[in-house]
């Protein structure tokens, strides 16, 4: 589709997580976007709190805000002339609570979604960090 997708991420940002898991959901958060993304896909991470955020930012057509947190249940799609199988990004929620952490979704500045996924940061033990 010649999409862009341009990316941010420290190397520094680790998560407390396996790494099957992350590849799942940050899997399932990039197939959302690059479905719905015009020409765009952002990924960035950030800390705090002693959690790392990794962001996914689509310039899509974006999703109103009453149906943000109902996209998030098994089975729930807000287009159901769209492929998939709504099962995705509750997949991402329930991977993320089982870590302590969890998923948000959010308007994107480039004006679709931005899918906010919260994990616990990996410290080195004994670091200061």
């Amino acid at each position: 589709r010649g999409l862009t997708i341009e990316h941010h991420v420290d190397r520094a940002h680790q998560v407390r997580c396996q790494r099957e898991d992350v590849d799942e959901m940050l899997g399932n958060l990039l197939d959302n976007a690059c479905k719905w993304a015009r020409s765009t896909v952002k990924v960035q991470s950030e800390t705090r709190d002693g959690l790392v955020a990794l962001i996914v930012d689509d310039d899509g057509p974006g999703l109103p805000p009453e149906l943000r947190t109902e996209v998030l249940r098994r089975g729930v799609r807000a287009d159901e002339q769209a492929p998939g199988s709504g099962l995705g990004l509750a997949i991402v929620r329930d991977l993320a609570g089982l870590y302590g952490g969890g998923i948000a979704l959010e308007q994107s500045p480039g004006g679709g979604v931005r899918a906010v996924l919260r994990l616990p940061a990996y410290t080195i033990p004994g670091s200061l960090a």
